[in-house]
């Protein structure tokens, strides 16, 4: 992806060790979650509710990506995975702070529970669940080692004046890179060539396990055999795999999949549209869309403001069936065509739940709070807050300027 600043990097990396990339949510009153503080319903301006059907806590974890360790938790207090609910997945390699709530238990549960690298600081009753997406979105403390040229954070900083390109990171198109791919397909109506991308598709798969499993997939066709050697850990393939080995319907063993995770690879496609078209906005250093979102209290877009017109922060569009034709600049009709795909394609109607509307985007998120201390020869840590669904990973590359900042990813 195109940098939006010219400055020289600092060069480095980042994540070396999990206390290198501290993550705080900032809840949706606008506090953010610091590591090793308890917090009370009342420091977080939070309702309890002596006879909610909900436990909302404090998460703190190191080296645990959000969904894992809240399984674990649920686990501990006898409750499934259906019975957990938080704002916004963290990264693993850190140590990160965020809401959750666990449904059917009560906070001296929660407050025993003892796992490594896990604590619960602070644990309240409450009457609703923690909700997808209600966080504001989450402040950083980033060290970078190896840096070559550490005092190079300040000029890039200040070219980026506030503001970074949102472009969609890695995490949107999977481990695997391949979400857009199968995406495609399943727009395409391609489903069994969809399916078989998910199952047996290895070009950036690492681990050899599932390698050799995928690989013997792919040239056995065997649904039933695949049972007995795919890695347990890739439930959702397994899953599918277990709906192929009973009947070979493609379009019911999307379903057969969680809903969240078989809709990320039409979310794959919508985001390979946005990433491309900012990349060629950047190039031609044009910015106008005649999109805008306000801003919230806190100073971040407010996604539910799309007006027409100038505004605080210009949006584009994440195409999708009812976008509208006079929203669709230049730069996405050329790389929809060639895609060789249409807007109409996101109406899916072999697979009508994973269609979709179309939404907008900032295509550049603020920074707020930003700072940077160069500590030694070769490191400097920065500091940062920015909106939910940006990516601190992108700016990151913005300042250390190479082609995987987050070495250890």
């Amino acid at each position: 992806m195109l940098t939006f600043s010219r400055s020289k990097g600092t060069g480095g990396m980042i994540k070396k060790s999990p206390e290198d990339f501290v993550v705080m949510e900032i809840t949706g009153k606008g506090v953010a979650l610091e590591p090793g503080m308890r917090y009370s319903p009342a420091g977080l301006s939070e309702e309890p509710c002596e006879n909610g059907e909900f436990t909302t806590f404090v998460l703190e974890k190191k080296s645990w990506d959000t969904i894992s360790a809240l399984i674990k938790i649920a686990g501990n207090v006898n409750r499934g995975r259906k019975s957990i609910s938080y704002a916004g997945t963290k990264d693993k390699v850190s140590v990160s702070v965020q809401l959750a709530s666990i449904y059917g238990t009560v906070p001296e549960m929660l407050e025993r529970v003892m796992i490594k690298d896990i604590n619960i600081n602070g644990a309240w009753k409450s009457r609703e669940a923690v909700s997808m997406g209600s966080n504001l979105g989450n402040k950083f403390r980033i060290r970078v080692s190896g840096a070559d040229f550490p005092d190079n954070a300040e000029k890039v900083l200040e070219e980026l004046g506030g503001r970074f390109p949102n472009y969609f990171d890695r995490q949107r198109f999977g481990y695997r890179m391949n979400n857009a791919k199968i995406g495609m397909h399943i727009l395409g109506n391609e489903l069994e060539c969809a399916a078989m991308e998910f199952l047996t598709g290895t070009s950036s798969e690492s681990n050899p396990d599932a390698i050799e499993a995928r690989k013997k997939l792919a040239e056995e066709q065997d649904f039933v055999g695949a049972l007995t050697y795919f890695p347990r850990y890739l439930r959702a393939e397994r899953a599918m795999i277990a709906y192929l080995a009973k009947e070979k319907n493609y379009a019911n063993a999307f379903i057969a999949m969680p809903r969240g995770l078989s809709i990320m690879f039409i979310h794959a496609v919508e985001a390979e549209i946005f990433n491309k078209a900012l990349e060629e906005r950047i190039k031609a250093n044009d910015f106008e869309t005649g999109l805008s979102f306000k801003q919230n209290f806190y100073g971040f877009p407010d996604s539910n403001s799309l007006n027409a017109g100038s505004g605080d922060f210009i949006a584009a569009p994440l195409i999708g069936y009812e976008t509208k034709e006079t929203e669709i600049s230049s730069y996405e009709k050329e790389i929809l065509e060639s895609m060789k795909i249409s807007k109409s394609d996101f109406k899916i109607r072999s697979l009508p739940q994973l269609s979709m509307k179309g939404a907008y985007r900032s295509i550049f998120s603020p920074i707020k709070d930003a700072s940077y201390a160069v500590e030694g020869s070769d490191s400097v840590s920065v500091s940062f807050s920015i909106p939910a669904g940006s990516y601190a990973t992108i700016l990151m590359g913005e300042i250390i300027k190479t082609s995987n900042p987050a070495g250890t990813m």
